[in-house]
Parts: C-alpha cells; structure tokens; sequence
C-alpha cells in the first residue's frame, strides 16, 4: 500500500462508528471492521457503536446516516463539520433520507459524504453532492472452487428481513420444484419470525430448498465459492458485500434490478430480474442451468468487475478524502 501523507505525521486518532458491532455479523459491520484495517497504519483507530465526546479524537467516519445521529450531532457541536465524514448505508439512500429527519441533519452536518457505488450518488439532493465521494468497497479474491455439473447450486446470502426479499426466494423455489437439478442454499439469521417460519415451511415443501440459517463469515464465503451461482433478491442496498465476495470468488450473480445492485454489477448486467418478480428469478436460473453462453456471459461480465473491489482501492479513496478533511478549515 503506498504510503500517505497523513502517515509521515504523528498518527492521529480516528474514531469509526458503526451501530452494528461483531454481534450483528452484518454488511455494516463488516465494513466498520475492513476500514479499521486498512487505516491503522495511518492512524490509532478505535471502532465504537456511539462516540463520547473525547476531545483528543482528530477524525470521526459515521456509518448510517439516521442510526448514528446522535454521535454525528455530538461531534457537531463539540467541532462543526470538521474532520467529519458520513457513510451512507442501503436504508439511509432509499429510505431514510427521504423522509426522517435525524438522517437529513446527518448528511447537514458532514463535511463529506461516502457512498458505497455510483448509483449512490443520484439519490442524494442535489445540494449535498458535491462533498459526497464514491469508494467502492473491497474483500480478498477466493480460489475458485471445482463445480459439479449434475446440478447447479445456488446461494443467496442474507438475514431474513423484508429489505432482502426472502419471499421472492421461496416464491422461486416452489416454482422450481420439478428441476431437481436446481438446488438452492438459503444462508441468513431469522432476524424476523414471520421469514423465519415461511423459510422452514419452504424446507419442508421443497426439497431442492435448504434454509441453513446464520453461519460464520468464513463458513458463508466457502459455501459462496462452492456455488455455481448467487442470488441476490434485495428491494434496498447500498452496495452489498456478498455480491463482490460472490465476485471475487469467480462465482456469478443474479440480482435484482434495484440501484444498488446496478451500481455495483453494472447497469449493462445480463443477470437482473425486476423487484420481487419470483417468476422471472427462477426463469433466470433454468436459463442458467440450460444455456451455457448465457451463464459465461455472467461469468465474464463479473470477472470484469472484480479488480474494482480490492483493498488498495478502496484505501486509496478512504485516504483521499480524509486528506482533504485535513486541508479544510
């Protein structure tokens, strides 16, 4: 990683606050825990769910607009706009911004803003856009794993919450039940209990369909590089890790067509089916399975995007921007 000015400096203090810590072992945190990592050569990082007003911090990175309002008003008040950076999430970008006020003063009172792809960008007003950056973000590359070719395994990663569509996902698997060479793997907390009950009850209906419920970062990217393809159903992301991490493990996607996923796969992505649309879904994976120009279509518009996740990228822009902060008054 190339060196930054900042780091020829005695280090500052950088504080990130995520309201979803290890416990949650969600997209949010996963991103609170990668910035740790690639800015503690640069600064004495500490990564809290709400700030407390040290006033030896230098810097403060806010993920969720509306969650962390309270420590992003605290900061505000103690230092105004300086040295303040806000990262929007899926939930703030299509929903919260548009109407709840505490995720409105959030975007007021950063001096830059940080979406997570460029699609971001066009949901903000378009008074604030111009301290709003795009940083993409990252994970490592996996080994690409041997596939059977008796039947295709699909994989949809995602806590049963409405903003994943996991409806749509059982729609498709009922619609699928005659292709036993169609298996669909279901990896996610039973964060909701009305999911939680359809999710079990598909199972049991369905045997091409396996609920396995929350597993470990580790366990969900190895059995995301023994699939053949990753379903991404979603009505609300704000760029979602499972897509790059199906990416960078040389493993396809099929997403829904929502901003978020656009912004990450491309708006030219053959692999979109519309919102909640389950017939449309489980078309696309019998085409998948049946036509092979089609599934190394995907296959190669995924590889292209792939060097756009890596680490030293997304530092780089991190970096930027918060030698920029520096530089203001």
């Amino acid at each position: 990683m190339n060196q930054s000015p900042i780091s020829k400096l005695a280090k500052p203090t950088l504080v990130i606050v995520s309201p979803a810590l290890a416990s949650a072992n969600n997209g949010n945190w996963q991103t609170a825990k990668r910035y740790r990592q690639l800015l503690q050569p640069y600064f004495r990082v500490r990564l809290v769910s709400e700030w407390q007003g040290d006033k030896s911090d230098d810097f403060l990175i806010a993920l969720h607009a509306r969650r962390s309002h309270s420590s992003i008003a605290a900061w505000h008040a103690m230092h105004g706009a300086k040295a303040l950076v806000v990262v929007l999430t899926g939930t703030d970008l299509y929903r919260d911004i548009k109407h709840d006020h505490q995720a409105q003063h959030s975007l007021e009172m950063a001096s830059q803003l940080v979406v997570l792809q460029s699609m971001g960008l066009a949901e903000l007003p378009a008074s604030l856009r111009s301290k709003a950056s795009v940083v993409l973000q990252s994970t490592t590359s996996r080994l690409t794993l041997p596939k059977t070719s008796r039947l295709t395994r699909a994989v949809m990663v995602g806590h049963l919450r409405e903003e994943k569509s996991p409806r749509t996902l059982f729609d498709a698997a009922a619609l699928l039940s005659k292709h036993s060479d169609i298996f669909i793997q279901h990896i996610g907390g039973e964060h909701d209990p009305v999911l939680a009950k359809l999710a079990h009850q598909t199972a049991s209906q369905y045997s091409q369909y396996q609920f396995r419920g929350a597993l470990s970062y580790s366990q969900t990217r190895h059995q995301i590089q023994r699939a053949h393809v990753l379903v991404h159903a979603s009505v609300m992301e704000g760029g979602a890790h499972v897509l790059m991490e199906a990416i960078c493990s040389g493993v396809p996607v099929i997403a829904s067509r929502i901003a978020g996923n656009m912004g990450m796969l491309g708006e030219d992505y053959v692999g979109l089916f519309p919102v909640g649309d389950a017939q449309a879904l489980a078309d696309m994976l019998v085409r998948f399975r049946r036509d092979e120009q089609f599934a190394n279509l995907l296959k190669k518009q995924c590889a292209i995007r792939a060097p756009l996740f890596s680490a030293e990228q997304e530092c780089k822009g991190l970096l930027t921007i918060l030698e920029r902060l520096k530089e203001l008054p």
